[in-house]
């Protein structure tokens, strides 16, 4: 495998590349119109351009891709996450192209990729499971008996959904059907299949997923949790590993559990199997993801492998090397999903230039980003803007630099979701580790950020100033290279009374 076409775009574009160059593999990327002046193009040994800014009209064109892969003579295709990296007819493509896909395989995407069929092929295996349907309801008398039998709460699931679309909770049997039929059409107008079940609704629910590596000699080992509660809209913002409530007897027994889903469906390659934990701490079988994912640096971080060579050298059909016996958590990692969101209006999309943007650096701070200063934050994509990431020898100091790592990044121009990760850091449900996925509706509130004082709106005129003069805040506000009486301000405050 001497050359490897990125099919994607921004940080994880980046991030496969820098990869692939340290083993000594050719990248090519692949670009909208919109991304052409995209650091992942200028990083790349080659480029193609496959179409225009909308997803559907570039990202999303599997035959452009597969097209500028063999132009540019590239042995395989890494799909990163999002577009079509579980797409499995964009996986048979590949293959049948006479390419690399670096992935697992489409069948094994298939049967995971649809919440019942996954459901199906785990059960055989005694992964625990949340009580609920068997297959697809669609009569409602049929729904309100289970839902009766299991007992309320219930959730509706869309069989194919993901991200919260399609899910209904119902708290009152009297409004079950109506429910269920908004989850249907929800999940027909989504997914173009409006297949749903009904399973029993977790309350105080963590949501704790296993990271696992499969060779293709059926070697399967997992890389132990990643705690990703902390959650707006069903979407994760803040992930870390280990888990603050994890023991190392359910942290193995959920390692065990995630392995078996992967032989459930013949997995190969980096897979996440997800779990609910209810406050019982019995954890329940939610689905698995066939990607690389997001909050992939956390776990890179405890263990020490980096999880994009790791899906190259099983896809080259090497061994794993190591067995589970040589894994170990060493140290504590967060991630925090820096996005261009404005958290005193219900974390609405922010577009813009980032007229300012400086990454944290120090100690224990990692920024994985696909951006620099001066570009645009388009509107045709997901709004993140950077993955910060912070490791310490223990949770504590891993919070503290990330606290740090937010004060200490400049962003102007667009809001940000930097505020609220400060906030979190520093609320004692995070900190106990006493948290579950309504932390959001439960203790935050837009309000609970600081709002700008008098000082801070004489600061905000002069990081005006200093925007228009192309220079940094800071510039004006220490003109004399020594702090002022602003100098506890950070930008993000300053950004508000300017933006």
């Amino acid at each position: 495998m001497k050359k490897i076409l990125v099919a994607n775009r921004g940080e994880i574009a980046l991030r496969i590349m820098k990869t692939a160059r340290d083993m000594g593999i050719s990248t090519v990327a692949v670009y909208s119109e919109a991304d052409a002046d995209s650091p992942h193009v200028h990083y790349a040994d080659e480029a193609a351009c496959i179409g225009s800014a909308p997803s559907a009209q570039s990202y999303l064109r599997g035959q452009a891709i597969v097209d500028a892969a063999l132009a540019t003579g590239a042995d395989a295709i890494h799909p990163g996450y999002g577009f079509l990296s579980e797409n499995a007819a964009f996986a048979r493509l590949v293959e049948a192209s006479g390419l690399t896909f670096i992935g697992p395989s489409a069948d094994a995407m298939e049967i995971m990729g649809d919440k019942l069929s996954a459901k199906n092929a785990v059960k055989k295996f005694n992964v625990p499971l949340v009580p609920g349907t068997e297959g697809a309801v669609s009569d409602f008398t049929k729904a309100i008996e289970v839902a009766k039998s299991i007992g309320l709460p219930v959730i509706i699931k869309a069989s194919a959904g993901g991200g919260g679309k399609g899910m209904r909770l119902v708290e009152d049997i009297h409004l079950l059907e109506e429910q269920m039929q908004m989850a249907i059409n929800e999940a027909t107008s989504a997914f173009g299949n409006g297949a749903v079940f009904i399973e029993k609704f977790v309350e105080k629910p963590r949501h704790i997923e296993i990271q696992i590596l499969a060779d293709k000699h059926g070697n399967i080992v997992y890389l132990f949790e990643r705690e990703c509660s902390i959650q707006r809209r069903h979407q994760k913002v803040i992930e870390e590993a280990p888990s603050a409530i994890v023991t190392p007897e359910m942290r193995r027994a959920m390692g065990e559990a995630a392995v078996n889903v992967a032989r459930a469906c013949g997995y190969v390659g980096a897979g996440t199997v997800e779990f609910l934990v209810d406050a019982n701490m019995n954890f329940y079988f939610l689905e698995m993801n066939t990607r690389l994912q997001v909050e992939h640096p956390v776990t890179e971080l405890i263990t020490g492998l980096d999880l994009v060579r790791e899906q190259i050298r099983i896809a080259r059909g090497e061994l794993l090397g190591y067995t589970q016996n040589d894994l170990a958590i060493h140290g504590h990692a967060i991630e925090a999903r820096v996005y261009a969101e404005n958290p005193w209006e219900n974390f609405s999309p922010d577009i813009g230039k980032l007229v300012v943007y400086n990454r944290p650096t120090g100690p224990g701070v990692r920024v994985d980003d696909g951006y620099r200063q001066g570009m645009d934050i388009p509107i045709y994509y997901d709004p993140m803007i950077a993955k910060l990431i912070t490791y310490g020898h223990n949770r504590e100091e891993a919070i503290q630099r990330m606290i740090r790592a937010c004060r200490d990044y400049e962003i102007g121009g667009v809001h940000t979701t930097l505020p609220f990760v400060e906030f979190v850091m520093q609320h004692p449900a995070f900190v106990s580790g006493d948290f579950d996925t309504n932390f959001v509706k439960q203790h935050f509130k837009p309000e609970y950020l600081p709002s700008p004082s008098a000082d801070e709106v004489e600061a905000a005129a002069l990081a005006a100033a200093a925007l228009m003069q192309e220079k940094r805040p800071r510039d004006l506000l220490y003109p004399n290279g020594q702090p002022s009486q602003h100098s506890d301000i950070s930008l993000w405050k300053i950004r508000r009374q300017v933006y």
